[in-house]
C-alpha cells in the first residue's frame, strides 16, 4: 500500500524567504489595502466574533473587497492569524530592550514589582483577546512584538538571582500560570457575552444550576468555607484576589529557591 502522504510542518510567516508584498495599489494590486490594514481588520473580526467563525471570506467582506484581493498580502489564513497574534502582542506597554538591559549580575529589589506588571500586562491581553490562547500553542510567535516581549521576561527573571538552570522553569511557572489563568478568565467572560448575561449574572446562573445535582451539590457546600474565605462581592474581585495571591506564591517561591541555591559564585 503507498504510504500516507505527510503535511509538511508550518515554519512561520515570519521566515518567509521573500519580500512582504507591497502597501498601496500598482502593478495589479488592489488599491486601498495593505498589510497592517488587513491585520488590523483581523484582529477586530477575532474580538467581535471569535476563532471559529473567522474566514478570509469575512474578512473580506469586512473590508469590503474579494477574498483574492486579501491574498494578494497573505498566502494563507494561517498567515493571516499569525500577523494577528503578534499584532495584539504589540499592545503590551514594554520599555525599550536595550534600555532596559540589565548590566548586573546581582537580583535587585525591583524585579519582583517587573514581574508582577507584567504578568497582569500579560493577564489583560488573554482576557481582551480570547482568541489569542489557542493561537499561542500553535504558532512559533517569533514576530518582533512577541520576541520583545520574550527578551523582557527573560531579562526580568535574570535579576532574579536564581541560578541559570533555574531560570527557564522560573519562567514557565511563572507565564504558564498566567497563560492558564487568563484563557479560564477570558472564555468565561466571552460565554457569558454569549449568553448575554454580564460575569456575575452568568456565575449565579451557574452556581444555582450545578446544586440541581446532588454529587454537584456535596462539592459546592464542601467549598462553601474556602469560598467565603475568598472573599470579593462580584466575579472580577474574586479573580483579582485569586490572581494576586497566587502570584504572590509564585514570587515567594522564587525566592526560598534562590535562597536555597545560596549566593551566585
Amino acid at each position: 500500500m503507498p504510504r500516507a502522504a505527510r503535511q509538511s510542518p508550518r515554519t512561520s510567516v515570519w521566515l518567509e524567504d521573500k519580500p512582504r508584498r507591497g502597501a498601496r495599489g500598482g502593478g495589479g494590486q488592489p488599491s486601498g489595502l495593505d498589510r497592517d490594514r488587513i491585520t488590523e481588520a483581523t484582529v477586530r473580526l477575532l474580538d467581535a466574533e471569535g476563532l471559529a467563525k473567522f474566514s478570509m471570506r469575512r474578512l473580506a467582506a469586512e473590508l469590503n473587497v474579494t477574498a483574492m484581493s486579501v491574498y494578494w498580502y497573505v498566502d494563507t489564513k494561517d498567515d493571516l492569524l499569525e500577523l494577528a497574534l503578534d499584532a495584539a502582542f504589540g499592545e503590551l506597554d514594554l520599555p525599550d530592550a536595550d534600555a532596559a538591559e540589565d548590566t548586573g549580575t546581582g537580583g535587585g529589589e525591583g524585579w519582583r514589582d517587573e514581574l508582577r506588571a507584567l504578568a497582569r500586562a500579560y493577564r489583560g491581553l488573554l482576557v481582551r483577546h480570547p482568541w489569542l490562547s489557542p493561537l499561542i500553542g500553535t504558532y512559533v510567535n517569533i514576530g518582533p512584538n512577541s520576541l520583545r516581549f520574550s527578551r523582557q521576561v527573560q531579562r526580568i527573571v535574570r535579576r532574579t538571582g536564581l541560578p541559570a538552570h533555574g531560570l527557564v522553569a522560573a519562567i514557565s511557572a511563572v507565564f504558564q500560570f498566567v497563560y492558564g489563568f487568563g484563557t479560564i478568565e477570558g472564555h468565561f467572560i466571552a460565554r457569558s457575552a454569549a449568553f448575554g448575561m454580564s460575569p456575575d449574572d452568568y456565575f449565579r446562573h451557574a452556581m444555582s444550576s450545578v446544586t440541581g445535582s446532588a454529587e454537584a451539590a456535596d462539592i459546592v457546600q464542601d467549598s462553601a468555607e474556602l469560598m467565603a474565605a475568598r472573599g470579593g462581592d462580584t466575579v472580577e474581585e474574586m479573580w483579582e484576589r485569586d490572581f494576586d495571591f497566587a502570584l504572590d506564591l509564585l514570587v515567594a517561591g522564587i525566592e526560598a529557591m534562590v535562597d536555597r541555591a545560596g549566593p551566585t559564585p
